[in-house]
């Protein structure tokens, strides 16, 4: 079946077109896809995907933006506290 959960696909249409997509959830007639380019849980018609041969587990979020190739932000480094000015 090709509307399953965690199936990886291709947007086909949209902002974020040529952009690999995963498959969260299914509701009705639309799916809800994680893509690479807005890694934000967003409804799309299956319609604009293009399914590819490959499914994993979507509960896995590490293996989600591996798959997807989402990179984590890296936590930024700590201020020096600045000088206190003088009067």
């Amino acid at each position: 079946m090709l509307l399953e959960v965690g199936r990886v696909c291709m947007k086909k249409y949209g902002r974020d077109a040529g952009s690999r997509a995963v498959i969260t959830a299914v509701q009705g007639n639309r799916v809800m896809v994680i893509t690479a380019e807005r890694p934000k849980e967003r409804k799309c018609n299956p319609n604009h995907l293009e399914f590819l041969n490959e499914v994993i587990d979507a509960k896995n979020k590490e293996l989600v933006n591996k798959t997807l190739g989402i990179k984590e932000k890296q936590p930024r480094p700590e201020a020096a506290p600045k000088a206190q000015k003088k009067k």
